[in-house]
């Protein structure tokens, strides 16, 4: 069976079909910038463009980058303050007139890499970190994933949250080099180390396919790996939660 998955990003909002039996993308993937305004009803119209894009009708999986909880945007994230408190999931059926589901677009990418990538079969705490606009994270202990695990929210410094100052879009923001990056990418991951003590950290999102420009600036005991799947973990796990029983929070 043939889903659409689409990962919502703050730079990009991207789909593609997925096969939810063997976890392959089976067309292009479709990327659309993300408006400018990160406004609700902009973004849904995009939504509904993509959706239109591949001429599909059926469910529909979309990782959100924020907390979701029952379809509904707890917190903004690096997305315009009026997503709190918007049933996302509504607004998404309304501008596409078909089936959605909506998920934490960490939880989606981990689920995807678990299920069909570098992390199936691991057992113990597993901790997936994608790195784009911002840090976003879905933890899974023995395979089950523990959703709404939003590791990239911790406070640090003068910063609301620690992304501001470590997630890929702070290296593009100040022109940084990836070894100064990477030391602050490595000052996260051991927050999420000394916290968590996961058993293994998988890189996704943009900067994992980099992995070898910092990862000497990385010294966690905790193994830390790049996913396999790269950018396209997020729609994969998207369009799998549209018809599996994946923890939505």
């Amino acid at each position: 069976m043939n889903v659409l998955g689409i990962d919502i990003g703050g730079s990009g909002m991207k789909g593609a079909l997925v096969d939810v039996e063997t976890g392959e993308m089976v067309s292009e993937r479709f990327r659309i910038p993300t408006p400018e305004s990160r406004k609700p009803k902009a973004m849904a119209k995009v939504v509904g463009e993509i959706v239109k894009q591949f001429d599909y009708k059926g469910p529909i999986g979309v990782g959100f980058p924020t907390v979701i909880k029952k379809g509904i945007c707890k917190s903004p994230g690096n997305l315009h303050k009026k997503w709190k408190g918007t049933n996302v999931k509504e607004l998404f059926v309304e501008s596409t007139g078909q089936p959605v589901t909506v998920v934490n677009d960490a939880d989606a990418a981990g689920y995807a890499t678990i299920n069909y990538g570098i992390g199936k079969g691991e057992e113990g705490l597993v901790v997936m970190i994608t790195i784009g606009t911002g840090l976003g994270s879905g933890a899974f202990l023995d395979g089950v994933l523990i959703p709404n695990f939003e590791l990239g929210q911790i406070p640090y410094k003068k910063y609301d949250k620690i992304e501001l100052w470590a997630a890929g879009s702070a290296k593009d923001r100040e022109g940084l080099s990836y070894k100064k990056w990477g030391k602050r990418f490595n000052t996260f991951l051991e927050y999420v180390d000394l916290i968590i003590a996961p058993d293994l950290i998988i890189l996704g999102g943009g900067a994992s396919k980099d992995f070898d420009e910092y990862k000497d600036c990385i010294k966690i005991d905790t193994p830390v790996i790049p996913a396999e799947l790269r950018n396209h973990a997020g729609i994969i796990g998207a369009a799998v939660a549209a018809i599996k029983d994946i923890p939505k929070g």
